[in-house]
């Protein structure tokens, strides 16, 4: 009988391209491979004696000849790329039809009904960069009050806000009043809350960033095993991501480090459970921004 699982998500690290990814502008993509020719090679002596280096060919990273771990690649088979997807296929639920996405921005009935409900006007409605759009409506958003509404080549409705804008608190609210109308054709995977600090022309977001999930349209193998007793204990996002269905207890961490340092004390737990994690930075610091080298140190830390 296995006792206890550790799932430990590495956010964004992937493989090689999919045959769909032509749908996506992914042609070509292969995260780990990627990074490790753009600075001349990763040393990650852990995760290769376990076998990554018999996944795809790595540059840095060697084929042992007996790994101590099992190993393999495997491909989605839900529609879509999102995280929320993605998520929930590994816990055995797969997605037929793609979230809705929007690059060219919200539709206007959208936008109405936010500020119907919430009584805030609405800057930016595009799809853009969040480090970005900060910088450049950053200024304008704590002159007028009013959120920055954007969104990404994921089916997410984010809200960034400066926290001595809107507090905290107000921007959770205003997130959940979103949740509540973004449904049926428009039921996006995540609403996302986007808080940052700083002056005009040195914002930066923070990591009190919190997901507002759909949730899963079938049990998933979490929602079976809390029925069953066995504890499921997430770290990180995990527990927005599955809108909290299944989950035990869930922390929220500030990063990678203290993902880990979470992971570590749910370990010291004798009792049976299925501990779950997911490794943030990787997406949201150093994939978002295209930044190898910061990808790279990394992976040298995780490993």
């Amino acid at each position: 009988m296995i006792e206890r699982t550790i799932i430990i998500v590495f956010d964004s690290l992937g493989v090689g391209e999919l045959p769909d990814a032509a749908a996506f502008g992914d042609t070509g993509s292969n995260t780990l491979a990627h990074i490790a020719a753009a600075v001349g090679g990763l040393a990650l002596p852990n995760l290769a004696s376990l076998g990554l280096g018999r996944i795809i060919d790595t540059q840095g990273v060697p084929p042992v000849l007996r790994p101590q771990g099992s190993f393999g690649k495997m491909a989605e088979v839900s529609a879509g790329k999102d995280t929320t997807v993605g998520h929930w296929e590994l816990m055995g639920v797969s997605s037929p039809r793609p979230l809705p996405v929007y690059p060219d921005g919200f539709p206007q009935e959208l936008i109405d009904e936010f500020k119907r409900r919430t009584s805030l006007g609405v800057l930016g409605n595009r799809a853009a960069s969040g480090t970005e759009i900060i910088q450049e409506l950053g200024a304008e958003h704590q002159r007028t009050g009013w959120p920055i509404v954007y969104t990404s080549a994921d089916s997410v409705w984010q809200m960034a806000a400066h926290e001595e804008t809107i507090s905290l608190d107000r921007l959770y609210e205003i997130c959940e009043v979103s949740r509540a109308f973004l449904t049926g054709d428009h039921g996006v995977a995540r609403v996302i809350a986007r808080p940052f600090t700083g002056t005009p022309g040195n914002y930066t977001r923070t990591h009190w960033r919190k997901d507002f999930s759909i949730e899963p349209p079938r049990p998933t193998l979490l929602d079976f095993a809390v029925s069953q007793a066995i504890p499921v204990l997430a770290a990180g996002k995990i527990g927005e991501i599955f809108a909290g269905r299944g989950i035990t207890e869930s922390r929220h961490t500030s990063g990678n480090e203290e993902t880990f340092d979470l992971v570590l004390e749910y370990m010291q737990r004798s009792a049976p459970a299925i501990i779950f994690a997911n490794l943030v930075d990787f997406d949201m610091l150093w994939g978002h921004r295209n930044d190898p080298n910061g990808y790279a140190a990394g992976l040298r830390a995780a490993d």
